[in-house]
């Protein structure tokens, strides 16, 4: 595997160190870096690239409305001084977003959100909902094993994701859309507001599903399931 990547930063300095941290990573290759998002974007209009190391506070243009206007979007990894900016990137689903001055360490974490996103979008569709779900959260992807999930609560326009032993994942995503990206197997809507994994249900009785520490109502809707579930006993 080799993602092609490019850097736009307007602080030569700040170019210098990405390139130096890219160079550390075999299967990245660093095709160019341009001081000035016009450049960057006249570039990336003729080459195609895996992956975009950005910065966003830029005088000519920012590094959002770059991205915003790209046709083809690549991978995103947003580098700035300013937290101000983090919904932006959040809406155009970056990768990451780091904060300057930029950690080594803090950059292999990107990279890597990055190399296994890429995995992930490359593998055939079915086997893509096998094991993990990508979603957006705190501004930046995040993945979620699909045997952790507990169960998935919508909160009107955002999702909670209640996860074993972890922070609960919040999204801005509708629970119809969530319920497409998950494997229908494994996966059952009981109610307008949840989603639950079919291996985790304990049992169910006057209409609630009982899972492993909460019981969950099942609406009219959503019966069928109840009745399949209790055939299949």
């Amino acid at each position: 595997m080799l993602l092609k990547c490019i850097a736009i930063d307007d602080e030569p300095l700040a170019l210098k160190l990405i390139a130096g941290y890219v160079a550390r990573f075999p299967f990245l290759q660093l095709l160019n870096t341009f001081e000035d998002a016009i450049s960057g974007a006249e570039f990336l209009k003729n080459t195609p690239i895996d992956l975009l190391f950005i910065d966003i506070n830029m005088p000519d243009i920012t590094g959002i409305d770059l991205v915003r206007a790209l046709k083809v979007k690549p991978m995103v990894i947003f580098t700035t001084a300013y937290k101000n900016f983090a919904f932006e990137g959040f809406e155009l689903e970056a990768i990451d977003y780091i904060l300057k001055p930029i950690d080594f360490k803090r950059f292999e974490k990107a990279v890597e959100k990055a190399v296994d996103y890429h995995q992930y979008k490359t593998r055939p569709a079915a086997e893509q909902a096998e094991e993990s779900l990508y979603v957006y959260s705190e501004y930046r992807m995040v993945k979620v094993d699909l045997n952790t999930i507990e169960y998935i609560e919508s909160m009107e326009d955002y999702i909670k994701i209640h996860v074993t032993n972890a922070k609960t994942v919040l999204t801005l995503m509708p629970l119809k859309k969530v319920l497409e990206k998950l494997p229908a197997d494994k996966f059952q809507r009981i109610h307008r507001s949840y989603i639950v994994p079919v291996n985790k249900i304990r049992s169910i009785q006057n209409r609630k599903v009982k899972l492993t520490d909460i019981e969950l109502p099942v609406s009219e809707s959503y019966l069928d399931f109840v009745r399949n579930w209790m055939k299949s006993r």
